[in-house]
């Protein structure tokens, strides 16, 4: 055989060897992609300072979540809607995503008193309770509503849309659960027993006030804040006005403000990052334990157990803190924004 002809046929041999090598890699390649988390952020933004801290994670994090929009709700802490629409804009401007990002207001009120309203051409809360709707009805990856204050919003919208439950799945931030009490809990306590008795996907972060199965363990102090936070996150051209006042062109200055003027309950000047949680376990779920259990329901502020009930709810618990609080500042310091939805 001469010199080119076996040069040739070694060629093509070694071509299709290497052929289908190529292709399982590609196949790998395609398996290991993760679709992104498609979300949807339900938030009482100005109530004290986690819901900053998920709402910037989120933004952060282009690389995991497709964020489709942030609604806000009013609870008793935190002034009313305007004040909560104005401390979310304040983030979304900090992470470079307002005006691009909708951001929209939704109810004031509780449940009960927006229900029977809810068919008018106006109502208190409509325009994030229309949103919720459309996204839900939106085809694509799966809808999750990640909802860190009351459950006023969501209510609603199931409520309007009886559909959209086969469409999106909840997970909300909330609940000493099996224990009565806590914040997001008690200021819907009738929006939330509505969303347990409906059929969409629900999943329970649980906050457990003093306990440490539960996202209040997730904690920083002000002085770790003063050290790690300065100048962390992306940085804006013209600096917004804090809720206590000052001006601040990035998320981690702005971090250090909102410790500066948060109330502490003890000596070591420690704050939750309840929200934020929610956010991570999303991201990874191994940062959590989650466990299945029939949905109860809270009467007269106590919880009451349905072992019997078909409908079904998953428990999240025990909280890996040190990994959620040291991804949040890789992530914050490495940051990939989300995607604009609107120019």
């Amino acid at each position: 055989m001469n010199k080119p002809i076996f040069l040739t046929i070694f060629s093509l041999v070694l071509l299709f060897s290497c052929k289908p090598a190529e292709e399982e890699n590609k196949a790998q390649t395609a398996d290991s992609v993760q679709p992104m988390i498609r979300v949807l952020y339900d938030t009482d933004a100005n109530n004290e300072l986690d819901d900053q801290f998920a709402l910037m994670y989120i933004l952060v994090n282009g690389s995991t979540f497709d964020l489709e929009g942030v609604t806000v709700n009013a609870t008793r802490s935190g002034g009313n809607i305007d004040e909560h629409y104005e401390e979310a804009k304040r983030i979304l401007q900090l992470g470079q995503r307002y005006g691009q990002i909708p951001l929209l207001k939704g109810a004031d009120g509780s449940f009960e008193e927006i229900r029977p309203n809810i068919q008018e051409s106006q109502y208190d809360g409509k325009d994030a309770v229309d949103f919720i709707i459309e996204q839900a009805n939106t085809s694509g990856e799966e809808l999750i509503l990640l909802a860190v204050g009351k459950l006023t919003n969501v209510a609603l919208a199931l409520e309007k849309d009886p559909s959209i439950a086969e469409k999106m799945r909840v997970v909300w931030l909330g609940s000493n659960y099996p224990k009565p009490g806590e914040y997001n809990q008690d200021n819907d306590t009738v929006s939330m027993n509505y969303v347990l008795n409906t059929k969409v996907p629900f999943e329970m972060v649980t906050v457990r006030y003093g306990e440490p199965s539960g996202t209040d363990a997730v904690k920083v102090t002000q002085q770790e804040i003063n050290e790690n936070m300065p100048g962390m996150g992306p940085k804006i051209d013209e600096a917004i006005e804090g809720r206590h006042g000052g001006e601040y062109s990035t998320f981690g200055d702005y971090a250090v403000s909102l410790f500066e003027h948060i109330d502490y309950h003890d000596d070591s000047k420690s704050r939750a990052l309840f929200d934020m949680v929610a956010a991570a376990v999303l991201k990874n779920p191994n940062w959590g334990e989650k466990s299945e259990v029939p949905a109860p329901i809270l009467i007269d502020n106590q919880w009451v157990e349905r072992p019997e009930n078909q409908r079904k709810m998953l428990l999240w618990e025990n909280f890996d803190a040190d990994a959620v609080i040291d991804d949040f500042y890789t992530t914050l310091k490495n940051y990939e924004l989300v995607l604009p939805k609107k120019p």
